[in-house]
């Protein structure tokens, strides 16, 4: 390589993460996230079947979807592993604002406020808006 060349690295430090990780089912909890038919989702119901005939006890989930609110359900034996999302949550200050109209008239009105952005599977979205009072 000769010194004229200049390498450009454009992501977010990820550094080829999964995007998921696997947990045991009968470890995942009310609240907890879990990936069911490839949407990110956080649990809302956990309910476990007794050990059966064939010998394993199946975890009942039904979830939310974190992004689109669709309600989801699975039903996994309790020993085998589920994939659960990596869910961040950011808050950004808004400094300026587009012309899409979504939260402009808080920012118009000359208030502070706090984006909180949820990010899970390549996805973001803002999930909430706080007003941290006026300049």
């Amino acid at each position: 390589m000769s010194d004229s060349e200049e390498h450009h690295f454009e992501s977010k430090a990820d550094a080829g993460a999964s995007k998921t990780y696997p947990q045991q089912a009968g470890t995942i909890r009310k609240n907890g996230y879990i990936v069911i038919k490839g949407r990110p989702c956080k649990v809302v119901e956990v309910s476990t079947s007794k050990t059966g005939k064939h010998g394993h006890a199946k975890c009942h989930f039904v979830a939310i979807d974190i992004f689109n609110g669709k309600k989801l359900e699975d039903i996994v034996p309790s020993s085998h592993n589920c994939d659960v999302p990596h869910v961040n949550r950011t808050d950004y200050q808004l400094i300026d604002i587009s012309e899409d109209g979504f939260i402009k008239a808080g920012f118009d009105d000359g208030k502070d406020l706090i984006v909180s952005v949820m990010s899970a599977m390549g996805e973001e979205q803002i999930c909430g808006l706080k007003d941290i009072g006026k300049n």
